[in-house]
């Protein structure tokens, strides 16, 4: 596996990065077991809650210089870029801010005793993490555990080394402990090793279902908890009486942000055959305006794909669904240019019998299905493999809200597109994953919850 920078923008190699040793994997796991040790005789969280919040302080001071990190990985907008940046500082303050709340003992009622659970460090976690966010998926699984007191280990997406290598160095600079998060450029061989290293205690994975797949074997074989935030195929349902002057703000963003490359993206416009033309026509107009160039650049408002080989995936998957009988309404034409653009593209009339219905398309394609009522809207929005995410829109949020607990998924945002905080859990259901993170549920993920029970005499 070959670690390196390619510039999405203009497809130049910047830097190529040396890959770990046995000996720097053997290294990294006995720190952080020795850490673990120290941290576990520890009575409280000790100093990390300061130094979780001086990793916040540093985000902040050096936002211009992470988040051109991130525009050179993985070709995301500068804006976009320090939006992700501030993120990260704030979920790490949630988590400094709240250390004392959620390792307070919990107890527990029960008429034999006195009985309480505790929650307790587990050792290493071995995090495997992907490239379209490349420091706000680290945070998720990093600001929590650190509180709680589990080392990591990072094996980060190989085309974002560079944000790895700052996310570790700011740690590191922070003042946390050696070993509390160490990143290492290890190939798939490294990463089983890991797994089944008995210092290792969890694995936290976001990715593909491929590699969800890969690596949850490998932690089940060894008997290691694992969590897996894997892909989706989100709908965004349109009832008749959706606002749509907010539609017309909300909709082709939930799209287009990150290039279309976001997990939790809305993936499949569901609309009510009522509105179906004119949201067609809305999502085209869209489209249409998308001002694709310089990432860099405050004005470009459509970055280029992380990768030339992921533009040419998703290019073989449309060409797919056009074969399968869906119609382009806009799009699917060819940018020049050396980087990794694709240009923005709408799709109708994909049928179940389609190759591409259940797929997720991971960039800059919409596809917008049409159906005759809500129910029907549900069970096409059931109809998937993935559970991640979902919208639903409608004026009357009573019923929106009883709507959404209908759809099979981990999450759902009414008239709005998706969202992440801190304060909210994410993860999902069927192939989109297992586990939660953030919030106390991602708290809790890879801690002990230790029974204490005193007997009445």
């Amino acid at each position: 596996m070959t670690y390196q920078t390619v510039n999405p923008f203009n497809n130049q190699l910047i830097k190529t990065y040396p890959d770990a040793t046995d000996e720097d994997l053997e290294n990294a796991l006995a720190r952080g077991h020795d850490l673990y040790k120290t941290w576990r005789k520890q009575e409280g969280p000790g100093d990390r809650p300061a130094q979780l919040r001086q990793v916040a302080k540093l985000f902040r001071q050096n936002e211009d210089a992470l988040a051109a990190n991130l525009t050179l990985d993985m070709g995301k907008l500068v804006g976009e870029a320090r939006a992700e940046v501030e993120l990260c500082a704030d979920i790490a303050d949630y988590f400094a801010d709240h250390a004392e709340e959620l390792l307070a003992p919990v107890p527990l009622d029960n008429p034999a005793g006195k009985a309480y659970y505790v929650k307790q460090a587990t050792g290493i976690v071995f995090m495997v993490e992907p490239w379209n966010f490349p420091y706000y998926q680290i945070m998720r699984v990093f600001a929590p555990n650190f509180i709680l007191g589990n080392p990591m280990i990072l094996k980060h997406a190989s085309n974002v080394p560079g944000s790895a290598v700052a996310f570790e160095q700011t740690v590191r600079e922070a003042g946390a402990p050696e070993g509390s998060l160490t990143n290492l450029f290890v190939n798939y061989d490294q990463v089983d090793r890991a797994i089944a290293d008995p210092r290792v205690s969890g694995v936290a994975l976001t990715g593909s279902e491929r590699g969800g797949a890969s690596v949850a074997k490998s932690a089940g074989a060894n008997l290691k908890k694992s969590s897996m935030e894997l892909g989706g195929n989100d709908v965004f349902i349109v009832l008749d009486d959706a606002d749509w002057d907010l539609l017309k703000k909300v909709a082709p963003g939930a799209r287009l942000t990150n290039a279309g490359q976001v997990c939790t993206s809305s993936k499949r416009f569901i609309v009510t055959e009522n509105r179906y033309d004119d949201f067609v026509s809305l999502i085209v107009d869209a489209f249409s305006h998308a001002v694709l160039g310089d990432p860099s650049n405050p004005e470009t408002t459509l970055a280029p794909m992380c990768m030339v080989s992921a533009r040419d995936n998703l290019a073989k998957q449309v060409e797919t669904a056009v074969a399968g009988g869906a119609k382009v309404a806009y799009g699917n034409k060819p940018y020049d240019s050396p980087g990794a653009f694709f240009t923005p593209t709408v799709l109708t009339d994909i049928d179940r019998d389609n190759p591409v219905y259940n797929q997720e398309m991971f960039g800059p394609v919409a596809s917008i299905y049409k159906v005759a009522n809500e129910d029907e809207a549900i069970e096409l929005a059931n109809d998937s493999s993935y559970g991640l995410g979902g919208v639903v829109f409608s004026s009357d949020t009573d019923h929106a809200d009883a709507l959404a607990r209908r759809i099979e998924t981990g999450m759902t945002f009414i008239n709005g597109g998706w969202v992440t905080m801190p304060e909210l859990p994410f993860g999902g259901v069927k192939n989109s994953g297992y586990g939660r993170e953030l919030y106390s549920l991602g708290f809790d993920t890879f801690a002990n919850e230790h029974l204490i029970f005193q007997h009445k005499n």
